[in-house]
């Protein structure tokens, strides 16, 4: 057991995961990083943390977790920054696994390639987050 900080690996057999902090959701929510060998070249995977403001998160004025907005400001450039082949998540829900799985098992070995859905996804929660920051401060609208 070890703390692990923004940038760490960890290793598992033949994988080695890297430790993307991407704080925000939690103050310690990580995304995770690997490649993967598909037999012809390597692939970049991203397995997404939480870029999710959940109901109730106060994002002004939050005694509790003070830098919150600032740490989801950083959270999306972090997602936005990462090369991604292979789009995977902390719940299906985020890269629509119940649709992908059945594809892969049936033998499409390409079903979790998904950069523009990563993309999406990122580019979905960020708005879902503005529009919530906008609506806390009172403001029509806020510079991105």
């Amino acid at each position: 057991d070890r703390v692990l900080h923004d940038g760490d690996q960890v290793k598992h057999g033949d994988a080695t995961l890297t430790a993307r902090l991407t704080p925000g959701h939690t103050k310690g929510c990580t995304t995770w990083t690997m490649q993967v060998n598909d037999g012809s070249k390597l692939r970049d995977v991203v397995i997404i943390g939480s870029p999710n403001v959940n109901p109730g998160y106060k994002l002004v004025g939050n005694t509790e977790y003070p830098r919150i907005a600032e740490d989801f400001e950083q959270t999306f450039r972090v997602l936005k920054s990462l090369p991604v082949d292979i789009f995977l998540g902390a719940h299906g829900s985020y890269f629509d696994l119940e649709a992908k799985y059945p594809r892969f098992k049936s033998g499409n070995v390409t079903a979790f390639f998904d950069p523009a859905g990563y993309k999406n996804y990122v580019d979905d929660r960020e708005r879902a987050f503005r529009m919530e920051l906008r609506k806390q401060k009172g403001t029509s609208k806020i510079a991105d």
